[in-house]
């Protein structure tokens, strides 16, 4: 195989920024597949995006302020409203003909801003991942940190679907040598993708261990699921041996289950931001265990960074060399393939696919 960078789908949802990051109103800029945004809040507390560019002479309208319920040009004081056209114009009583700019749909939901980048007709807040956890009760919840990654986002894809690299990479948190001792299994359904494996009667890794206070070995398991673009939810976590049916289609109800939700989203293609937070169902009322959490996932997202950033700038030292793949790679292969047929789809001027629901709807377990 080959590694070529696609272009973007557009006609879906991307996590543009963590909602705390307009705790004080914004202006926020930022690049998105390629497209300079400017997200803000209004007087009523509401988000907006809008292109990051004043249409008089082009200066990032992210360097102005906000006027009331107006993005107002640091240059020459132009005032845009909600829908990207210019109200206001000082010094003149009529607004130009076309002083207008994009405005993208946004919309607040499990601690991120989702920004649909493409035909803002087909934005429909339903194909937003049902990533419902976050708000329910007996999970636990922590948003992540700010991560801005100098990768192609679809490698970070490929690294969630291929876990294997856990008892390499994280061994101090959520990896141990026994994973590479269980196939994987890919399965394909519309516009997901999942990868399974069950990893039966093995020491658990660190992080586990210490959260489920577990004595000898444990039943494993580590389930993906990602829908296109890239939004990816893991569902890991173990129980007692033989608890549970070994290699069924969901986890055992008894023992202690981790939901990490992925949302990479595209700055450039070689570059991306990383949104992620984490849920789960055990010593929820332990403010050191979520502390621990919090710390022991970014460690873990850390060293994936070292390691795509590594990985990204060897692709593109010799980006003609063709790369062997192994059995874990069934899902990665699975996914690009997916995504390149869904922006196939939208170049030949076509929709979402049918039969595709969002990511979190299959796993209400």
């Amino acid at each position: 195989m080959r590694y070529t960078f696609a272009m973007f789908m557009k006609n879906c949802w991307y996590v543009a920024a963590y909602e705390r990051e307009l705790e004080d109103g914004g202006p926020l800029g930022r690049t998105l597949l390629g497209e300079p945004v400017v997200m803000f809040r209004d007087s009523h507390g509401r988000a907006h995006a809008l292109e990051d560019r004043c249409c008089h002479r082009h200066l990032p309208l992210s360097l102005g302020q906000i006027a009331g319920d107006r993005m107002q040009c640091g240059y020459h004081g132009l005032e845009f409203d909600a829908t990207g056209a210019c109200v206001a114009v000082p010094g003149q009583s009529k607004v130009p003909p076309g002083a207008v700019i994009k405005a993208f749909p946004l919309v607040e939901r499990w601690g991120f801003l989702w920004i649909w980048m493409g035909d803002a007709g087909k934005a429909d807040p339903a194909l937003i991942p049902d990533w419902w956890w976050v708000d329910a009760p007996g999970w636990g919840h922590n948003p992540g940190a700010f991560l801005h990654i100098q990768c192609n986002y679809e490698l970070i894809t490929d690294n969630l679907l291929d876990l294997s690299h856990l008892g390499y990479v994280h061994t101090k948190t959520l990896g141990n040598s026994a994973i590479v001792d269980f196939p994987v299994k890919t399965e394909r359904t519309g516009d997901w993708v999942r990868m399974s494996r069950w990893i039966e009667d093995r020491p658990p890794p660190p992080l586990f261990e210490a959260g489920g206070n577990f004595d000898g070995t444990v039943d494993r398991w580590q389930i993906v699921e990602t829908e296109a673009p890239a939004h990816t939810v893991v569902y890991a976590g173990c129980g007692p041996v033989g608890a549970g049916e070994f290699g069924g289609p969901t986890e055992y109800d008894d023992g202690i289950h981790i939901r990490a939700l992925n949302a990479p989203t595209p700055e450039t293609e070689t570059s991306s931001f990383y949104f992620y937070s984490h849920v789960w169902d055990f010593r929820l009322d332990d403010a050191a265990w979520k502390l621990k959490m919090y710390d022991d996932f970014l460690m873990t997202f850390m060293e994936d960074v070292e390691i795509l950033e590594a990985q990204q700038a060897s692709l593109a030292r010799d980006p003609d060399r063709p790369l062997i793949d192994l059995n874990v790679d069934a899902p990665g292969l699975a996914a690009r393939r997916m995504v390149a047929e869904r922006i196939a789809t939208e170049q030949d001027g076509a929709g979402r696919p049918d039969g595709c629901s969002p990511i979190g709807e299959s796993a209400k377990h």
